[in-house]
């Protein structure tokens, strides 16, 4: 019998812009309107400034604990930018900037980390889950929501974001596999930055890229520089109108890095490299479109620091607003739960008890009788 060749495929890698300051024309050309191009540097800027802020919060005990988004910005903004207002962003934990320029108040992020809860309750018509601290569920999360909206008829998409890291996690791969047979419309967007936590990519998977797990699920897969962002732009508008054409799933992995520790319980000193982390600021999102405005003299000096004033301030009111906020009243706890209570915790609301045996205040009432009632009590 002949041998015969079966499978065979190869991935494609979009950079547009690099941190050269070339700039591919064929593919970059109109992707984004210069009133757009500037909006959307602002909106790095200000998430790298709140990210700072964040860190100085936590490090004075303003906050639990914090995880940096420096140097992956453009991938969440290119996402948001790219995709429609109603379809879904689903986010890990890195992907501030999409966030904000959906329109999620930069204090409800605060309110996040800071360990309450009224953080997550995200405005329902911007179309984004809260923030996903378990590495992976998210994924099965937006293929759920995904599925929703097929079977509602909607041609609203889930995107969805993940380290790669993440990729190692039986949700990924039970969340692929589900949308792939299934024919639902999720894009799985992989944010390689290098390093789960202190592991880093070689060791967790073997793969020259994170793109060629998503061909074993049939998906479409692309890699692009995820330190581009015009890069991430055309990469999401093509996935997406892939995806709104068939119904399918499809991959993107963004290449990328973090620039700071995992969170600030860690120490990426301890672990990275200080000249892999020297090399990978040379490829920092905001420098490189920076020095692509300046070229092209829609941007300067002047504008910068004028920025950089006005997101102090917008951060700093953000910051006000997350410290000052009323404590929440013991009702929120119940009221946020079910849209109808259900009797007992009605009762739990209204009394401040539980139903532990004795804590009920039927129970307890009763108690009282019978413990007057016993003769060890009776004097």
């Amino acid at each position: 019998m002949p041998i015969t060749k079966v499978f065979s495929t190869e991935i494609e890698r979009v950079s547009i812009l690099d941190e050269h300051g070339k700039f591919d024309e064929k593919l970059g050309k109109g992707l984004i309107p210069d009133a757009d191009l500037l909006r959307l540097y602002e909106s790095m800027v200000a998430c790298r400034h709140l990210d700072e802020v964040a860190f100085r919060l936590q490090r004075s005990g303003r906050m639990g604990t914090y995880p940096q988004n420096m140097g992956q910005e453009a991938n969440s903004l290119g996402a948001a930018y790219a995709l429609n207002k109603d379809d879904w962003l689903v986010p890990c934990y890195r992907e501030n900037c999409g966030l904000f320029w959906r329109g999620v108040p930069m204090e409800l992020i605060l309110l996040h980390w800071m360990g309450d809860e009224r953080g997550n309750a995200i405005p329902r018509e911007l179309y984004c889950t809260p923030l996903a601290i378990p590495i992976g569920t998210q994924m099965l999360h937006a293929t759920g929501l995904a599925w929703a909206s097929k079977y509602r008829g909607e041609k609203r998409l889930a995107c969805t974001f993940f380290g790669d890291g993440a990729t190692s996690e039986g949700d990924f791969h039970e969340a692929c596999n589900f949308a792939a047979n299934l024919e639902i419309p999720v894009i799985f967007f992989c944010q390689n930055n290098f390093w789960a936590i202190s592991v880093p990519g070689k060791i967790q998977c073997s793969a020259p890229t994170v793109a060629q797990r998503a061909i074993a699920y049939g998906m479409k897969t692309v890699q692009c520089d995820g330190n581009d962002l015009f890069a991430v732009v055309k990469c999401v508008r093509d996935m997406a109108a892939y995806t709104r054409e068939t119904g399918k799933p499809a991959f993107i992995e963004g290449v990328t890095y973090r620039l700071g520790d995992h969170t600030t319980a860690d120490d990426a000193r301890r672990y990275r490299d200080a000249a892999e982390v020297e090399m990978w600021k040379t490829r920092d999102p905001i420098t490189r479109l920076k020095a692509y405005m300046k070229d092209r003299k829609i941007w300067n000096d002047s504008k910068e620091g004028e920025l950089k004033e006005k997101v102090e301030k917008e951060i700093a009111a953000a910051v006000e607003r997350a410290e000052t906020i009323a404590a929440p009243t013991r009702d929120d706890f119940f009221n946020a739960m079910y849209a109808e209570l259900p009797p007992d915790l009605e009762r739990q609301r209204d009394t401040m008890q539980t139903h532990g045996l004795g804590e009920d205040p039927a129970q307890l009432e009763g108690a009282e009788v019978r413990q007057l009632d016993h003769p060890e009590h009776a004097h």
